[in-house]
């Protein structure tokens, strides 16, 4: 019974206007010429059942109400107003077969009564018998000749059964009769544009502005209708027509920048556009709608930018009070890599409504940018007392105690974050990672090789952690066989990194193969300038095992002079000789 669903939600509406009305006899309803109503040939009288009938359908007790209209039927089988109610019933009870072939009784036996007409039409629409639901509108249009809804359910029918000839004549006949509307009118040229009939569609717009010629929406719709039909000049026309009748109409001018843009005139296009972005009357959604065209998810069109950021900063001096306009413009900055600027503009959306989560993120991602990490604490915290079930600040916090060095705030806040991530995989994997470097600082390495173990599950392929898992057991002389395949890989995926060169040549170095060792540090160690302190370090151990002990001593001094190594350098430096 699914299909018919909207069907009988619209017809229980019906009933709930006409049920009062159901047992009162139509103007037009005709006279029994044998029976007298309600009696059978018998001469047995069923309006007391009726009337129980009427009571218990008030009350809501629609199977006793049904089995009383239908003991009318049975005393009075001519008994029109039993079936009417009893199909209404019916409907009620998700019986719609019953209630249309009681409906067709209803109308067969008391021709002339429009309710039980209307209400067997809107059956037959249900059940998508459209022909036959246009033939008994005609019925109603003929007795009901200034009925407008008759008018309109005929059309409607007309329409579904795909005769859209016969609608328009309908609309047509009504418009005969009451004279040009807006409603009816604009119906006809909707058809007439979905039969591609576009010069009739026309008409009918030009038609309304006859009749109504300071009505500026109708020009719209005339200009839109041309500028989609590659008719421009009379779309230029309709635009400019608008202009001198309502030239304070905040939506003109982003007509008329779409018109100058599809006729190839950017320069005027764009000039309108900035009109319409200084209107204050112009809303701000539609304005913010236009912008997100300037750039794509990762950036702005790079020809586009001076426009967009013209466009949004007249955004933010026409809604100076409006948050929307002040994030549409950081957007653009952090788009732009402007990260102090969209910092500010974030900033300054908060003061005006803190609730607005997304912006809080992205007031955090710039943060991260700009690697701010007493601003990115301290806005995380704020960001997860607001709203604590989002479970990204807390990953940000946990980054800012990493930096800062708090490794228990770090596995505190990254553990309860992690109770909030609902089906992303990549935040498990960036928390278990995080975990994973935390506990290794904290010398709890079951705990960090757990961690690890866990991101690897979800991403047995990511490099970061394969890198930071195999250097951390190198470095505690354990697994050095699985460190090995684990550094190997991370190499593998990423083969330009030298973090993960150095790991792998380090653990190699750790397993005695010196030579090997040699060749991938050394592959690390070639932008010699931007090599860090460890890296060069791990280079003059290498070169000290392999019996190359003044050249070892040179990348120690660089080291040392480059910042800080490991715990031993300031030894291996003084006393000139390999420490471990």
């Amino acid at each position: 019974m699914q299909k018919y669903l909207l069907g009988i939600l619209s017809l229980l509406l019906v009933l709930s206007i006409t049920s009062c009305k159901t047992t009162e006899k139509s103007p037009r309803s005709h006279k029994q010429d044998s029976v007298q109503k309600g009696v059978n040939s018998e001469g047995v009288n069923n309006s007391a059942f009726f009337i129980d009938a009427s009571k218990q359908k008030l009350l809501g007790n629609y199977e006793d109400a049904g089995k009383l209209y239908q003991k009318c039927i049975d005393i009075d089988p001519a008994d029109a107003a039993s079936m009417y109610e009893l199909a209404k019933i019916k409907l009620i009870q998700n019986l719609p077969e019953d209630a249309l072939e009681l409906s067709e009784k209803a109308a067969e036996i008391d021709p002339y009564n429009d309710y039980y007409l209307f209400f067997h039409a809107s059956l037959l629409q249900s059940f998508e018998r459209y022909n036959d639901a246009a033939k008994v509108y005609i019925k109603l249009v003929e007795s009901n000749p200034f009925n407008l809804e008759y008018y309109n359910k005929l059309a409607i029918s007309y329409l579904y059964a795909g005769k859209m000839d016969d609608a328009i004549k309908v609309y047509d006949d009504l418009e005969d009769k009451i004279g040009v509307t807006e409603e009816f009118s604009m119906k006809k040229q909707s058809i007439y544009l979905q039969e591609k009939k576009v010069n009739k569609a026309i008409l009918e717009i030009e038609k309304l502005i006859e009749h109504y010629p300071n009505e500026s929406k109708y020009y719209a719709v005339l200009a839109e209708i041309c500028l989609a039909n590659d008719m421009n000049e009379k779309a230029g026309w309709a635009y400019q027509k608008i202009t001198e009748i309502d030239p304070d109409n905040p939506y003109i001018h982003i007509s008329l920048a779409d018109y100058y843009r599809k006729n190839g005139e950017e320069e005027k296009a764009f000039e309108e556009l900035k009109l319409g972005f200084g209107n204050p009357n112009l809303d701000i959604d539609s304005k913010i709608q236009i912008l997100l065209t300037y750039y794509t998810i990762n950036e702005i069109y790079t020809d586009l930018k001076g426009q967009a950021f013209e466009l949004a900063e007249l955004l933010v001096e026409t809604h100076p009070d409006d948050p929307k306009s002040h994030s549409m413009y950081g957007d653009f900055l952090f788009q732009d890599k402007q990260y102090e600027a969209a910092r500010d503009a974030f900033r300054d959306v908060i003061l005006m409504d803190s609730s607005k989560y997304l912006v809080w993120e992205q007031l955090l991602f710039t943060e991260s940018e700009l690697n701010d990490v007493d601003a990115m604490l301290e806005e995380s915290l704020k960001t997860i007392e607001l709203f604590p079930e989002q479970p990204v600040p807390y990953l940000f916090a946990g980054g800012a105690y990493y930096q800062k060095k708090n490794w228990d705030e770090c596995i505190e806040i990254l553990t309860r974050g992690m109770k909030f991530i609902v089906n992303n995989t990549p935040m498990e994997i960036q928390i278990f990672s995080y975990l994973g470097d935390a506990y290794n600082q904290l010398k709890d390495n079951e705990k960090s090789d757990e961690a690890y173990e866990e991101a690897l599950k979800r991403d047995p392929e990511n490099d970061y952690v394969l890198n930071n898992y195999a250097y951390y057991l190198s470095l505690r002389n354990e697994n050095l066989e699985k460190a090995a395949k684990m550094a190997k890989k991370s190499t593998e995926l990423r083969p330009n990194s030298p973090a993960n060169q150095d790991t792998y040549g380090w653990v190699l170095y750790k397993m005695g193969y010196y030579e090997e060792a040699k060749v991938w540090i050394g592959k690390a160690i070639e932008k010699e300038d931007e090599a860090s302190p460890v890296l060069l370090e791990h280079y003059g151990d290498v070169l000290w095992q392999l019996g190359d002990k003044e050249e070892a001593y040179k990348y120690w001094i660089k080291a040392k002079d480059k910042g800080t190594g490991s715990e031993f350098l300031e030894e291996k430096v003084e006393k000139k000789e390999l420490i471990e």
